[in-house]
């Protein structure tokens, strides 16, 4: 092995070096569930569990942060520690839960007192928010998530963030970015294990980098407009594209129906048979401008209390 082979191995096993642990300031409690399902209950794919630190290590953006519940009571607030600039991080990680500050108003906008599916699902997990994370990185992972689940999900993120993303610290990755991607060939995005997903991202990399500008339209434009756009690259589908905009634009009203919800929709609304554009038509109307929140916490719920599909 030569020397700079030598010291390139010798940098890369070393151990990350983490801040020290800081208070949060959400003024928001979160139980160890919520907390759990809010980083990994199907919004972002980049978060797991160390039980080593008893914490949560996520990355977005240009940020690895790891995220623990202050106290050991049932519901708390939360401590980071970042390997990035601290502050620059505390920042971010606040725009990215920014929700937990707004919460029990947007609550106070669904119907729950006449909906007690909605209201059980809500009382089953509190403190459960939706996440604010980058646009353009939300709008990858929901394409990589095309008939996966969750841990297949995060590892094709995780491979193309290793391969082809901007090192932050040592073994950890941010994901690559959209025009890193359109450099990248097919056959490599494959050798990332994506299967037919690689040439929905070599697709969709092309055209952002022939259209520059069009993501930021995307996500500023209003919600038909933006869904109707987001539905003409490949890969992407009235379920990606609501995702996208709900858990990487903010799109309070988008309604994502995925096998969950359109068991939950039949079993408990009595909507079988329907499409799920239809469904998701019924959950903006029933649900209103906060229908994505429902949609969430219905999610949980059935995940937790139906049987596996």
């Amino acid at each position: 092995m030569s020397a700079s082979a030598a010291r390139c191995l010798i940098a890369t096993s070393e151990p990350p070096r983490w801040s020290p642990w800081r208070r949060l300031d959400l003024e928001h409690r979160f139980t160890a569930e919520s907390l759990r399902e809010t980083l990994d209950g199907g919004q972002a794919f980049r978060w797991r569990w160390l039980e080593e630190v008893q914490a949560w290590r996520g990355i977005f953006a240009e940020h690895a942060v790891e995220l623990h519940l202050a106290t050991s009571t049932a519901a708390g607030p939360l401590e980071y520690r970042a390997v990035t600039e601290p502050t620059a991080a505390h920042s971010a990680l606040r725009q990215y839960l920014g929700m937990a500050r707004e919460l029990q108003g947007h609550l106070a906008r669904l119907p729950l007192s006449s909906d007690p599916v909605l209201a059980t699902a809500v009382a089953s997990c509190p403190g459960l928010i939706l996440l604010r994370q980058p646009f353009a990185e939300t709008l990858l992972e929901f394409i990589l998530s095309s008939t996966k689940q969750i841990p297949q999900i995060r590892q094709c993120c995780e491979n193309l963030a290793t391969r082809f993303g901007t090192p932050l610290a040592p073994g950890i990755h941010a994901l690559p970015t959209w025009e890193r991607l359109a450099a990248t060939s097919e056959h490599e995005l494959r050798a990332c294990a994506l299967g037919f997903r690689a040439a929905y991202v070599h697709e969709t990399a092309l055209y952002l980098a022939a259209h520059p500008g069009w993501l930021h339209h995307v996500e500023t434009a209003p919600y038909a407009e933006a869904k109707t756009a987001l539905c003409e690259l490949p890969g992407v589908g009235e379920k990606v594209a609501d995702c996208a905009l709900l858990f990487g634009a903010g799109r309070l009203e988008a309604f994502p129906v995925d096998v969950w919800i359109l068991r939950t929709l039949a079993e408990h609304y009595g909507l079988h048979g329907w499409r799920p554009a239809q469904l998701a038509h019924f959950g903006r109307v029933h649900f209103g401008p906060f229908a994505g929140l429902a949609q969430q916490y219905l999610f949980a719920a059935a995940r937790r209390l139906l049987p596996r599909p």
